[in-house]
């Protein structure tokens, strides 16, 4: 990998999977995060696989979360493979799309949202 790769992520880079996300991949997924939504606030992380700042925020957020000791339930929308499923969450949830994105949902209900440099662990918390 080159060293411009590095620094823009290269498309030969294959991100590190985390554990605590849940991806979304279909509809299915996306509902049942939903459904999820009634026992307690799930976020959705919405990430462009080839935007820089996206995977700059992207792994910012990721730091904030390995070092919480609080149990959040975080779900992750890859937008370049699943478009239409994004298009779905700002329909069905009346939240305009931006990349990247993080949206915070209650009892089916989107309750806050940031994208960029405002998206942070303790809109969930």
């Amino acid at each position: 990998m080159s060293f411009f790769d590095k620094i823009f992520g290269g498309k030969e880079e294959k991100p590190e999977e985390k554990s605590f996300w849940n991806k979304i991949e279909s509809e299915e997924d996306l509902q049942k995060a939903i459904e999820n939504s009634s026992r307690h606030k799930i976020g959705i992380f919405k990430h462009s696989t080839s935007c820089f700042i996206s995977k700059t925020v992207l792994r910012n957020f990721e730091k904030e979360i390995e070092n919480t000791d609080e149990k959040v339930d975080l779900y992750f929308l890859d937008l370049l493979a699943h478009r239409p499923i994004s298009n779905k969450i700002a329909e069905d949830l009346g939240v305009r799309h931006e990349s990247p994105q993080f949206i915070v949902i209650e009892n089916g209900k989107a309750i806050s949202n940031a994208s960029h440099q405002d998206i942070s662990l303790s809109q969930i918390l």
